[in-house]
């Protein structure tokens, strides 16, 4: 008995037209998202230029052959590489990446959709050098932040109502399919070769979380974006030179996306692609903190300068719950052993400790060298975590979108004192507050490279939307050339 299949192919599944549709022909008309998406270029260069500093990262950047230069090649911020783009989207996205420093969106799904980054800023550098070398005008900073805007809107509208973490897979897939798309758009792909490049974004074999979580926590979840995003260039320049795409990529039976790797599901939307998720996206503005963990650091601080007024310190503690809500309990929620500094910033009960403890919480604060201190995880046993509720609900109310968390602790001799707090000062509840402040952090970032009379040259560039806009970007790719 014979089975007949149909060989007809079939028009390619509305999602990726969709994307691709999105990418190619809407009209940012947001004033809100321009200035949202300027401040989030800088805050994600930032973050890069403090991952430098960083061995464990600086040994995966530059060519793939040591000593290659490639003519008209992308830079990369801060040190003397010049790459093809699909290196230099590496190279970019690891770096923004390596210190969890930069912004998050949190829904069914989370990420970090400034991950994209690296392969907007190497594909319109390696553009604009190109343009120039061949006598034509290089593309302009406005493309980047229009590019920067949809795919923000591309990632965090798939992430709202659609969880991979909860099939096993890394919300990097996201990275991948967004960058794809508005890559596709900054080659000047066709429409039929933007549906490629995303079809086949989405035919890629994605990576595992295993990285992320106990007992498996390392170094690959600060660079997998990085490869995400290089990935997506590399497929777009195959679509642009005619590589075919696959229309049915996500509902194919048997072999689809749907079928193999999300349970038989199909992806559900809350809304259209707009600007929403740039507007609403959350900074991390003052602790390189897993997002989950935002408030709670809050929290800890705030309890730490109530121990010096009541002449305590953490070593009065006997014991401290965590209320918080499910996502946190799900990724951060660790006890026992923690083997390397991506094992620590991903466990809230390290995260709360150091606070507590020092009054701060720096990326240093997870190397080996201050681990070792005993008090760390002598703190980390008296901690308990529970979900409240509330909390949950909240996190997932569109109107609301809050990260709480609640810090109770007993004294030793009975005290009790507690604090709560809502919307970390990232969050668009708090932008007023926190704006000026991730101002600063660009500017600590920028005194840790360059003499004073180029940090200048950058600030006056960065802080000016009308003129930042109108930059080419090879340009402002060069102000960050050491």
């Amino acid at each position: 008995m014979s089975s007949h299949i149909s060989n007809e192919r079939p028009a390619p599944d509305r999602v990726i037209t969709d994307i691709a549709d999105y990418a190619l022909d809407y009209e940012i008309r947001s004033e809100s998202a321009y200035a949202t998406a300027r401040y989030c270029l800088m805050d994600t260069l930032g973050c890069g230029l403090e991952a430098l500093d960083y061995p464990a990262c600086t040994k995966l950047l530059g060519p793939i052959v040591p000593g290659t230069v490639v003519p008209n090649g992308a830079r990369v911020p801060g040190t003397a590489f010049q790459l093809d783009p699909v290196q230099a989207a590496f190279n970019i996205g690891a770096m923004i990446r390596w210190l969890d420093f930069n912004d998050t969106w949190l829904a069914a799904e989370w990420g970090h959709p400034s991950d994209n980054l690296g392969g907007i800023l190497a594909t319109a550098d390696w553009l604009s050098r190109t343009a120039i070398a061949a006598g034509k005008p290089p593309l302009r900073m406005k493309r980047v932040l229009t590019a920067m805007i949809k795919a923000h809107e591309i990632q965090g509208c798939i992430a709202l109502e659609n969880s991979f973490n909860k099939v096993g897979l890394d919300h990097v897939v996201l990275v991948k399919v967004a960058s794809a798309a508005v890559v596709s758009h900054l080659l000047g792909l066709s429409r039929d070769q933007t549906v490629a490049a995303v079809s086949l974004a989405w035919l890629d074999g994605q990576s595992l979380r295993t990285y992320r979580h106990v007992p498996n926590t390392g170094s690959r979840k600060s660079w997998a974006a990085g490869d995400a995003t290089s990935r997506a260039v590399r497929l777009a320049l195959m679509a642009r030179a005619g590589e075919m795409g696959y229309p049915s990529a996500l509902t194919a039976k048997t072999w689809g996306f749907y079928d193999v790797s999300f349970k038989g599901q199909e992806f559900r939307f809350q809304r259209p692609y707009g600007s929403y998720v740039m507007e609403n996206v959350l900074f991390k503005v003052s602790y390189p903190a897993e997002f989950h963990a935002q408030t709670a650091v809050e929290c800890a601080m705030a309890l730490h300068k109530q121990f010096g007024a009541m002449g305590k310190s953490a070593g009065d503690i006997h014991a401290i719950t965590i209320r918080t809500h499910e996502a946190c309990l799900r990724i951060i929620d660790k006890q026992g052993p923690l083997a390397n500094p991506a094992d620590r910033d991903h466990c809230v009960q390290y995260m709360v400790a150091i606070p507590l403890l020092f009054g701060r919480l720096t990326a240093a604060d997870y190397e080996d060298d201050i681990a070792a201190d005993l008090r760390i995880d002598a703190l980390r046993t008296r901690m308990h975590c529970v979900e409240e509720p509330a909390f949950t609900t909240d996190y997932h109310d569109p109107e609301k979108r809050s990260i709480a968390n609640s810090l109770r602790i007993e004294m030793n001799d009975g005290t009790v004192i507690e604090e709560t707090v809502e919307y970390p000062i990232g969050h668009k509840r708090r932008r007023e507050e926190g704006l000026p402040l991730l101002v600063d952090k660009f500017k600590i970032n920028l005194r840790r490279r360059y003499p004073e009379d180029r940090q200048q040259q950058i600030l006056d560039t960065s802080l000016d939307q009308e003129r930042l806009e109108s930059t080419p970007v090879n340009e402002y790719v060069d102000l960050y050339v050491p």
